[in-house]
């Protein structure tokens, strides 16, 4: 059953993204920060973590699920650090992914040139 609400979720939110991409003036770049802002957004408030609970990778994986973590992150450090939680929360919760962006983007500009459109 996780399986199908894992892809019920995930399908519903790049469902909606597409709906935004063709129905609206948004360019891709500023739904990609919509969707990790509702997700700290949610996340911040307690919303978010059952529907990862129930849908798994559905709700972990996609951008929402990003600013999810960061916004988990955040607040466990300020349970454990206090104040200084704020600014090492989010760069502690997604430092895995953001290294592993890196190194890829990294290697990828080894093997490939980009070229002007």
């Amino acid at each position: 059953m996780t399986y199908l609400y894992a892809f019920l979720v995930g399908g519903l939110l790049c469902a909606i993204g597409q709906l935004l991409i063709d129905f609206t003036k948004l360019t891709p770049a500023r739904i990609l920060v919509s969707y990790v802002v509702a997700g700290c957004i949610l996340g911040g408030l307690g919303w978010y973590e059952p529907l990862i609970k129930t849908a798994g990778a559905g709700a972990s994986v996609p951008l929402t699920g990003f600013g999810y973590l960061l916004a988990d992150g955040v607040k466990t450090q300020i349970s454990q650090n206090g104040f200084s939680g704020i600014i090492t929360g989010g760069l502690t919760a997604a430092a895995g992914g953001i290294s592993a962006a890196m190194l890829f983007a990294f290697l990828f500009a080894l093997f490939f040139r980009s070229k002007p459109k």
